[in-house]
């Protein structure tokens, strides 16, 4: 039997980011899988589950929760523990999909701001079309990414005019600020690295960026790293997790 899944982005934290072609998907699924376990993913799985309630109103569908696999930070390898971490999230959506879609279904994956952009799930589920377990087809909905959110919330563009933009993570911000961009997006930065870079730069960053507890901070890095510290450990204590992106931005002429 052909397993057939959407994978749907759903924005960077509002549901008003929903675009008419992710709604529409939303209403062929019968089967939605949301990921409810952890301090963070109780809170998206709960922003999850509010979409579907809000928008897919076709009440013909069920949700099934499962707890994803987390990565071992702690590897030294992080190629390593990266494949590692898909191995294991493979199995988990295999079952999934194998055991809970029935005959003429739709699954859907709401995947987290957009589905290309620092998100696994279309490589695990190119994995599984591979091993061939069974037959799978999927279409992928983009979303609006923490980017396009960060950007809009600071009235700004993204690049400068003529100038290139590069978007990295932290762990590789850490290695030195790209020599061939102008502006630098850096997500899942978790070692909070923009400490490491020019504290001339302007910085533009963002917390929770779409939903009701966004924090903005802008400004030449030296003058607002102290507040962008103390807002992001204030947030990380009251809520046990924080999202957070931003762009770097050399200062001009430079």
């Amino acid at each position: 039997m052909k397993r057939n899944v959407f994978v749907i982005g759903i924005g960077a934290g509002s549901p008003d980011y929903m675009t008419v072609q992710a709604i529409d998907a939303l209403n062929q699924v019968r089967v939605f899988f949301v990921p409810d376990k952890g301090a963070e993913k109780s809170d998206l799985a709960r922003l999850r589950r509010e979409i579907i309630a809000r928008f897919a109103i076709n009440a013909d569908y069920r949700i099934v929760g499962f707890d994803n696999p987390v990565r071992d930070s702690a590897n030294a390898n992080y190629r390593k523990g990266v494949s590692d971490w898909h191995d294991a999230v493979e199995d988990v959506y295999g079952r999934l999909l194998a055991d809970q879609l029935q005959e003429g279904e739709c699954g859907a994956f709401l995947a987290w701001g957009d589905p290309s952009l620092y998100d696994s799930i279309l490589r695990i589920l190119e994995r599984l079309r591979a091993r061939g377990d069974f037959e799978l087809d999927y279409e992928v909905i983009p979303g609006i990414s923490s980017v396009q959110a960060l950007a809009a919330a600071h009235k700004i563009p993204i690049n400068r005019i003529g100038e290139p933009i590069m978007i990295t993570t932290g762990r590789k911000l850490q290695e030195g600020f790209p020599d061939n961009a102008d502006s630098v997006i850096v997500m899942l930065d978790g070692q909070a690295a923009y400490k490491t870079v020019d504290g001339d730069m302007e910085i533009f960053w963002g917390a929770y960026l779409g939903t009701d507890d966004e924090i903005l901070v802008s400004g030449r890095l030296r003058d607002v790293l102290d507040d962008i510290e103390r807002v992001r450990r204030e947030a990380r204590a009251k809520k046990g997790w924080i999202m957070d992106t931003y762009l770097l931005r050399k200062p001009e002429g430079h």
